[in-house]
């Protein structure tokens, strides 16, 4: 597996398993934990989730998924911004830690900017490290302002990764944001990386897909795979999309049929406001 390297020099692999949608159907809770497991087996195993994800009942797949390889696993969690005051934020980790049955998140990340202050949260972060709640602390849905200002910050530069959306239809952080974290040797996790399936139908991924022998979904993948410094974590629930989007790590796309995904899905010309789901 191809790995990244946090801002720390720790190594996580380039594609994780994502686990937004996970526990919102108990009937689905077995189905869930067994395709994470099969994505542990198959060296994806950072693990991405977040107490949001059906009110902290993902993070209960999460537990039941790594019971007895926690070992293995690089679990990423995060905290909502209305709970990301400084006491809020230890008390939020606490939660999640105890949905998880583990002593230690290892990287943990403020799902958006809210109304607290960016000094607050990162003290609670830090005081989370300090009792080794958290190995790192990142963020997720940051534009480049926002990256300025957590920049300017006092710990501010500890960040260790900014999860965003970022896929084939959605570009913009091309322009700016990546760049950016690539100087800074940040890397940045795209969640929704195959645009929760909506691009797979277009001509382009099926003309590429035939032509590699794959699948669309692991084109897609293969994409944001290719570029320096990106982590993808996309979600599945069933054997052969875990077993096709490993595939995707081993891809190796063309000049020719990168310029076919350029005419179908152009990069950024501009800068663009950072795009959520």
């Amino acid at each position: 597996m191809k790995s990244a390297a946090l801002p720390s020099g720790e190594s996580v692999p380039v594609l994780g398993q994502g686990t937004w949608y996970m526990g919102e159907d108990r009937r689905q809770f077995h189905q869930e934990t067994d395709a994470l497991r099969l994505g542990l087996d198959l060296g994806m195993t950072l693990i991405d989730t977040a107490e949001m994800y059906a009110n902290g009942r993902a993070e209960e797949v999460v537990a039941e998924a790594i019971s007895g390889r926690r070992d293995e696993a690089f679990l990423v969690s995060k905290v909502l911004p209305s709970n990301a005051s400084h006491k809020g934020t230890m008390l939020a980790c606490e939660r999640s830690l105890k949905r998880m049955k583990c002593e230690t998140i290892d990287l943990y990340l403020l799902h958006w900017r809210g109304g607290y202050s960016l000094a607050e949260t990162i003290a609670g972060f830090e005081d989370l490290v300090r009792a080794g709640k958290i190995r790192h602390w990142g963020v997720s849905n940051f534009d480049t302002d926002d990256l300025d200002a957590l920049e300017a910050f006092n710990g501010g530069k500890a960040v260790a990764t900014n999860q965003v959306l970022y896929n084939l239809a959605r570009r913009g952080t091309e322009y700016d944001l990546l760049p950016w974290c690539r100087t800074r040797r940040i890397p940045v996790m795209a969640y929704s990386p195959i645009e929760q399936g909506r691009v797979l139908g277009h001509p382009a991924l099926a003309q590429v897909a035939q032509e590699c022998g794959t699948s669309p979904a692991a084109v897609a993948l293969a994409f944001v795979l290719m570029h320096d410094g990106v982590i993808a974590i996309p979600k599945s629930s069933t054997p052969a999309h875990i077993r096709d989007n490993r595939s995707a790590v081993d891809l190796r796309l063309t000049p020719e049929q990168l310029a076919v995904l350029d005419k179908a899905f152009p990069a950024p010309q501009r800068k663009r406001p950072l795009e959520m789901l």
